[in-house]
């Protein structure tokens, strides 16, 4: 009798085996194309089951949630959007799962990017709309809650490769952007931007104008120099990106008539900085900004192989734009010889 007891113990205990195997090796009843399922935000793992049920993905919730238990995939599950695709099976989908293998978009922010770029990267992504980024980001309820005190996010989404999981909200994904920003503006940095006194907008927007003027590392320190003797000795700016913010891209052409206008950030038109910054600056313009080189210029100009001639005197100043003028009339007559 006993040993009947065992046989059919045996054969039970084999059958279930065989069971979950053959229930986690088969093949997800997906058909010939790929799907996506959401996951909302705060999720149970109980309902991301129900979810995946009502897709008709899972053939067995009980076995499903049994497993989850076991393997700990039951206390965490991820929020977003898993790519269930053919053949995947059970097995798979619950490695997915436990890694948490989301769809994610990658956007890459670089140093000088403004606003509009930005919005340009998030709305082909589908992550905002560009009337939706514009609005969240000058929307002043988002700006206190993130302690900003500026007319917009203009300067305060840091330059780096960020990975925006699909569905997460625009406000989420601004504000992983944020907090990069301040992660590497540090405590030592803000210690150092007090000293100096000035404001953590001050640094940001003064770093903005370094980003966009600057072409090499080695001559951030001497370009934030500059502006910084001119603030000291109360001498506009006169920066030519500040001139067209907001009115054109960066990429275009300054011209004499961008300069003229007279905007909120034109500093040809105003005194000291701008109201906020008209870039994303880059950790090494934002150390400029905090720690100039000890040198007197208050002038520079292109030597237009992306360097600058930095002057201290007007007519210092002077000789090096006639020397930047000559060298561009002659690159204008050697295109038109070559193009004769």
């Amino acid at each position: 009798m006993k040993r009947r007891v065992i046989i059919a113990f045996s054969f039970i205990t084999i059958f279930c085996l065989l069971y979950v195997a053959f229930q986690l090796l088969r093949p997800l009843p997906v058909g010939n194309k790929n799907i996506e399922v959401g996951i909302p935000k705060g999720a149970t793992f109980r309902e991301a089951v129900e979810i995946f049920s009502k897709e008709q993905l899972i053939r067995d919730k009980t076995l499903f949630l049994i497993i989850g238990r076991i393997t700990g995939i039951d206390r965490k599950i991820r929020a977003g959007y898993y790519s269930i695709y053919r053949s995947m099976s059970l097995l798979g989908l619950l490695k997915v799962l436990k890694k948490g293998q989301i769809i994610e978009y990658e956007i890459t922010i670089v140093e000088g990017d403004s606003l509009r770029e930005i919005a340009e990267k998030l709305s082909e992504k589908g992550i905002a709309d560009k009337e939706e980024f514009q609005e969240l980001s000058s929307d002043g309820d988002f700006l206190a809650s993130y302690t900003i005190d500026a007319p917009s996010l203009e300067g305060y989404l840091f330059p780096d490769t960020y990975k925006i999981p699909k569905g997460m909200d625009p406000e989420d994904a601004l504000g992983i952007m944020i907090n990069k920003m301040r992660e590497k503006y540090s405590d030592k940095l803000k210690e150092r931007a007090s000293e100096i006194g000035l404001s953590e907008r001050e640094v940001l927007t003064l770093a903005s104008i370094i980003e966009k003027e600057a072409v090499t590392d080695e001559e951030r320190p001497l370009i934030s120099a500059v502006y910084h003797n001119r603030l000291r000795k109360k001498i506009r700016l006169q920066a030519d990106p500040t001139a067209i913010y907001g009115i054109k891209s960066s990429k275009e052409k300054i011209t004499s008539d961008d300069i003229k206008r007279k905007t909120p950030y034109n500093t040809y038109a105003i005194n000291g900085l701008p109201p906020g910054p008209i870039a994303s600056p880059g950790i090494k313009s934002i150390m400029a900004a905090l720690f100039p080189a000890d040198v007197p210029y208050i002038y520079f100009v292109s030597n237009n192989d992306g360097t600058h001639q930095f002057s201290v005197t007007m007519d210092e100043h002077q000789a090096a734009v006639r020397e930047y003028r000559k060298i561009k009339k002659a690159e204008k007559a050697n295109k038109a010889r070559e193009g004769a």
